[in-house]
């Protein structure tokens, strides 16, 4: 069996266009994977297989590779940028031990890369830092190790330098070993010498020698008594020191330079091997309780030897079917075993399992606790499922997605591919879960659900090339939702009698508008049996059934508070179902009474633009009802950020190059709902109407 303190399962995670892909198609390079690189601009990068990759420049699934350096198997995954699509880094990191965030030398901490850094931080997951894109013009290394402690609130340990900058950078300073690394003008990875620190970096580089050692040894209190008593750690110590602190994300370690000019990669990759942690430094995976979703204290304990477990976290469709990327916590993973999947209850047998590169595989007989594969041809498996031995069952930690916040209608262009589009999107599915479809039950539209603009482009333009359906695309829609202002005491009895046993059931009730986020809750306040006890909760589950439909356009209610006070009852004619009808009539009779409002979802939208355009683009936002909050100017232009109704928000790229020349840029993510302005609430109800009554 390997050994798996020599493994290291780690994610390239950053911002749009920071050089993620870049910087694997590089390590890849280096670790002797392949041997030309492909470049992204090109549309040649291994690890962007889709068409709709190649042709965009940017990464839309994350993609897994195997590689190795000095005798460590590294496992990499690299993940998307946009906002989109960042389900797939969210999985990624589920399954992860370690990472490298990739940050731009001349754009910084972006929107995205904050996105991200949140999410690797919920998921506990160690990196280190690569400031790339150092040859750029306006890169700046230090200004970024500040935005890294100032906008992420992180603590970088800085371990290399840059000489030189822009054009004239030629390499690093390691500052543990004191030595510089210079690049030749070649673009070769291995043509580099080690020399001396230039000398007017010397006094620069011991600086931060000593912070690093400083920072290091407090990892370990004897070495820090001796280290202030003036003497020296070793090298060992200091690494074992760094090691310690980076898995327990005291700090995260600091690299810079120029991946797409192949300069300073090989130091990140040293510091993989000798920072990051292996399988079984990590802490063990919870599991959980099947019916209630709570931990229950055992956790999967990464060794061979245990039963399986694994998690399902991805799930592929292509020319030879479908494809189940699994990471395997504990136990070994043989051909022909039968396994079990706890959330269906029905066993499987492992068929073919291959070892991912990109869109390579190479075929393999088993596996073990630490490994990331793929299996090929499992039936009833999705993503966040757990599969373990049939004896041991168990259930992993599942996974959270966020909800979609935009919606198009679609139908096909002929009749014959009415059936093709619906197995097409079944696959689509379950390959992404934050993409949801459902079919408008009164008009017979099939309605696709997605992140953004993008995500559902791409999903419409994967439809017709992979899958041949073509398809006439509706207007966006948005997820508005509905709430209410005031709070009101009301009364509502059903009686109905029509021969044998009648149905009885009266409820005095008050409803309020909730806390924002809160969501539904009931209380029962009745004292003295009015309504008996086993009838709250039918009285619960008729208000909640009815909030999916408001009373203003039909949109699903938030917010709510209900309070029963009071009420009676029939000893013969009363029944659940009497008081569960009796709760949607005064849902029905109270709810247009209590100042129902509509709500609208705000983005957070963060726009990138030259300076000469700063007042135009304010303007612009103004105009489509923003909020600003923010401007921070960079060195190569004005960084704006606001909230702005995602109504407002269509088409906004197009418009924004306009008035940028091309140059600017921007992205967003959902932030809350708001308040709709009389005007737009009145416009949006009656166009709701209008559709409803065809």
């Amino acid at each position: 069996m390997a050994d798996l303190s020599h493994y290291r399962n780690i994610g390239i995670f950053a911002h749009v266009d920071a050089g993620k892909t870049t910087s694997t198609e590089r390590i890849l390079k280096l670790t002797g994977k392949i041997h030309k690189t492909g470049e992204v601009h090109d549309g040649a990068a291994t690890t962007d297989f889709m068409e709709q990759e190649a042709e965009r420049g940017i990464t839309i699934q994350s993609a897994a590779t195997t590689c190795f350096w000095k005798d460590h198997r590294l496992n990499i995954i690299d993940t998307p940028g946009h906002v989109d699509f960042t389900v797939e880094v969210y999985r990624s990191l589920k399954v992860l031990d370690g990472g490298i965030g990739v940050f731009c030398g001349s754009g910084g901490v972006e929107p995205q890369s904050e996105t991200n850094w949140r999410y690797a931080n919920e998921s506990e997951v160690a990196r280190l830092i690569f400031v790339n894109k150092l040859d750029r013009m306006g890169a700046d290394f230090y200004r970024v190790v500040d935005q890294v402690k100032n906008v992420l609130a992180a603590n970088p340990l800085v371990m290399t330098l840059p000489i030189g900058i822009e054009d004239d950078f030629t390499g690093v300073v390691d500052v543990l070993s004191q030595k510089a690394y210079i690049w030749d003008d070649s673009g070769l990875p291995e043509n580099y010498e080690v020399t001396d620190i230039p000398e007017d970096m010397v006094e620069k580089a011991a600086e931060y020698r000593e912070q690093l050692i400083e920072s290091a040894v407090e990892m370990d209190d004897e070495l820090m008594m001796a280290y202030m008593e003036g003497e020296e750690p070793s090298l060992e110590d200091i690494k074992r020191c760094i090691r310690e602190g980076t898995r327990t994300m005291a700090f995260f370690p600091t690299f810079c330079g120029s991946a797409f000019k192949n300069k300073g990669i090989q130091l990140v990759l040293d510091a993989v091997v000798d920072y990051l942690p292996s399988p079984t430094e990590v802490d063990a995976q919870p599991l959980t309780d099947e019916e209630t979703g709570e931990p229950t204290g055992e956790v999967a304990t990464v060794s061979a030897d245990e039963p399986l477990r694994a998690l399902a976290f991805k799930i592929m469709d292509d020319r030879f079917g479908a494809l189940t990327f699994i990471r395997i916590y504990s136990g070994k993973m043989e051909k022909g075993m039968t396994i079990l999947n706890s959330a269906t209850g029905k066993t499987e047998r492992i068929g073919r399992m291959v070892e991912m590169h990109a869109d390579e595989r190479n075929e393999i007989s088993s596996a073990q606790a630490g490994d990331i594969i793929a299996v090929v041809g499992m039936k009833n498996v999705q993503t966040g499922h757990t599969l373990c031995d049939p004896k041991h069952p168990c259930t992993l930690e599942p996974m959270i997605f966020p909800e979609p916040v935009i919606s198009i209608a679609v139908a096909p262009k002929d009749k014959g591919s009415t059936e093709k589009m619906g197995i097409a999107i079944g696959k689509m599915v379950a390959e992404d879960p934050s993409f949801q479809v459902e079919t408008d039950e009164d008009s017979g539209e099939t309605i696709l659900k997605g992140m953004g603009e993008l995500h559902l482009d791409i999903k419409v333009d994967i439809l017709k090339r992979t899958y041949g359906v073509e398809l006439v695309v509706g207007q966006p829609q948005v997820a508005y939702r509905e709430t209410i202002t005031q709070e009101l005491e009301d009364s509502y009895t059903h009686k109905k009698q029509s021969g044998g046993s009648g149905q009885f059931g009266k409820i005095d009730y008050r409803i309020r508008p909730g806390e924002p986020g809160s969501g539904f809750t009931f209380s029962s306040s009745v004292v003295g049996g009015n309504v008996p006890k086993e009838f709250w909760p039918a009285v619960e589950k008729g208000f909640k059934v009815m909030m999916e439909e408001g009373p203003l356009a039909g949109f699903p209610v938030l917010d709510l508070e209900v309070e029963l006070f009071d009420g009676a009852f029939h000893a013969v004619d009363s029944s659940a179902i009497a008081f569960e009808i009796a709760a949607k009539g005064a849902y029905r009779q109270s709810l247009p009474k209590a100042g129902p409002q509509l709500l609208e979802p705000i983005m957070k939208v963060d726009v990138f633009t030259p300076e000469d355009n700063v007042g135009d683009v304010i303007g612009d936002l103004n105009r489509r009802r923003g909020m600003i909050k923010d401007q921070e100017a960079g060195a190569t232009g004005v960084r704006i950020k606001g909230e702005v109704p995602l109504a407002e928000m269509f088409g906004y790229i197009g418009h924004l190059r306009t008035i940028t020349s091309g140059r600017g840029q921007f992205s967003m993510e959902f932030a809350h709902y708001m308040p709709c302005p009389q005007n737009v609430a009145e416009e949006v109800i009656a166009a709701e109407k209008e559709k409803n009554a065809k």
